[in-house]
């Protein structure tokens, strides 16, 4: 397929759009009343902000590192027709911030819409048929995977000749929704998606200053500097009083460091991971010596109780039982803001795991439960490497053409490195599937919270497993620590009601009468 053929089947679209929904009123003067608060008997209004206090305390406080005072403003962007990948390499790659984005496992995408950087005619014909290739086996394992997924749903809810035709319908609609969600493994991560993002102002200024780090720097700075021109339109004050421009390429400290790597030291780092992850999506590689102990002491002591009073068995009851502790019970996450539950911040746990692009997009959006993401550029290998979902591997009816998917990625992608393109803007060209290796550490408190919600049978797949198999590895050093964990289904089991708190959304597995040992199906 020529160019000119490869972009009637898109939807091309130029640049990101960004628009700015709502924001604080003045941020500037808001920031400059917040610094003099400090120092005053009372709140200082954004109306008594005199010039010479902007001049004056705007760079004192900023060029000093007291950032606070310019948290206090917020904006609210609308972005649309970014890449996945600079949304997962750059946007959420921190916990400061807040995003809904459009879900492409529950969202059918339809046409082929994707970042479509500046190259060469050859190479652009290249990139726009790699875009347009994966599309194609996107529509087509949407449509071979409903089969055998109608046919778990059906066994799990036992649908048979006599159901009625409503409730088939019903599972006829999860059927769509699985099948897409595992279909999309093949689009790439170039692929357009949109959101409301929420951070707040010295966030955005980070963000303006790290704008040429990472691995996608053109699109990056596309997007970036409209969220600052935005907010320039209605305060240009609170970018042309304080702050410094962005940091040039050569001055991030990862540029010079990949730059003195090599692909045989990429392919070494690669089999070292691999080789002590072993067969499992997530191993555990780091744990808090006495946990148990560690946990059970601060509980007695924020309580200022004595070990005679109450040992450590009864301590680890009264923290992490949720027939004792209602806080495990809530579905608004109160752990953080409760005294006893910050005891767990106290032990932490640290992992090896390899996830797929895409399960990954999610995973990291769990911000409190950190990981170092490779640059994918850095990292890159010129053979397939990939994660298969469960309803695909040993599928004969899909396999094939998912491994045909994989390898025409790569190929493409191979091809693109050959025309001179840069690693950074070939690898948009590479699948959902590409495998993701970090490493990852979380406090017990935000891994519990984590655990709950992606041990339920609704979690995506892989980080399903990952959880599943972190769980049981805590359970192995540190039962006692563990023995409450699952999710929601089982912690509310016999202490509140409804016992799922899925609603409509309910998987269809009474999973908590024998959880861990569960099958799950899809």
């Amino acid at each position: 397929m020529d160019v000119a053929n490869a972009a009637r089947q898109f939807v091309v679209t130029t640049e990101p759009r960004v628009t700015l929904r709502n924001y604080l009123d003045r941020p500037f003067d808001s920031a400059i009343a917040a610094a003099r608060s400090c120092y005053s008997t009372r709140v200082i209004s954004p109306d008594e902000i005199t010039e010479k206090q902007r001049l004056t305390i705007g760079s004192a406080t900023f060029n000093g590192g007291h950032h606070t005072v310019f948290q206090h403003a917020h904006f609210e962007f609308g972005l649309e027709n970014v890449s996945r990948q600079f949304v997962w390499n750059f946007l959420h790659s921190h916990p400061f911030y807040n995003s809904e984005q459009s879900s492409q496992r529950y969202v059918r995408l339809d046409q082929a819409r994707a970042f479509i950087p500046p190259l060469a005619r050859e190479a652009q014909g290249v990139y726009m048929r790699a875009v347009e290739r994966a599309w194609e086996f996107y529509r087509l394992l949407s449509g071979k995977l409903a089969g055998r997924t109608r046919e778990a749903l059906y066994e799990v809810w036992k649908i048979g000749p006599q159901s009625a035709e409503k409730r088939r319908q019903r599972i006829d609609r999860q059927v769509e929704k699985k099948a897409i969600e595992v279909a999309r493994y093949v689009l790439p991560v170039a692929a357009f998606t949109s959101m409301v993002h929420t951070l707040s102002g010295v966030v955005l200024h980070r963000l303006y200053r790290m704008r040429n780090s990472g691995d996608t720097p053109y699109e990056t700075g596309m997007v970036i500097d409209q969220m600052v021109e935005r907010v320039k339109e209605i305060d240009p004050q609170f970018f042309e009083r304080i702050g410094d421009g962005p940091l040039e390429e050569e001055q991030i400290p990862e540029t010079r460091l990949v730059a003195g790597a090599g692909a045989s030291e990429a392919a070494q780092a690669r089999r070292e991971f691999d080789r002590e992850l072993g067969n499992m999506t997530s191993r555990m590689i780091s744990a808090s010596p006495d946990a148990e102990s560690i946990v059970a002491r601060s509980f007695r002591y924020l309580l200022g109780l004595s070990q005679r009073q109450m040992d450590d068995d009864q301590a680890l009851e009264q923290l992490l039982n949720p027939a004792h502790n209602r806080y495990r019970l809530e579905t608004l996450d109160l752990a953080v803001h409760s005294p006893m539950m910050r005891a767990l911040h106290h032990v932490s746990y640290t992992f090896l795991k390899k996830l797929s692009h895409t399960a990954d997009s999610q995973d990291q959006r769990h911000r409190m439960v950190p990981a170092s993401r490779p640059l994918l550029a850095a990292t890159d290998c010129p053979e397939p490497d990939y994660i298969t979902p469960g309803l695909i591997a040993g599928n004969p009816e899909v396999e094939g053409i998912y491994q045909q998917a994989m390898e025409e990625a790569w190929s493409a992608k191979n091809r693109l490195l050959e025309l001179g393109v840069p690693p950074s803007v070939a690898i948009y060209v590479l699948p959902n599937a590409v495998s993701v290796r970090m490493v990852e550490s979380g406090s017990l408190l935000h891994l519990i919270h984590k655990w709950t919600m992606r041990t339920c049978f609704n979690a995506q797949e892989e980080i399903y497993r990952a959880s599943m198999e972190e769980l049981e590895q805590v359970r192995r050093v540190h039962p006692r620590l563990a023995r409450y964990i699952g999710p929601p289904c089982v912690v509310r089991k016999g202490n509140a009601y409804p016992v799922c708190t899925e609603g409509s959304h309910f998987c269809g597995v009474k999973v908590w009468e024998n959880f861990p040992a569960v099958e799950r199906r899809l």
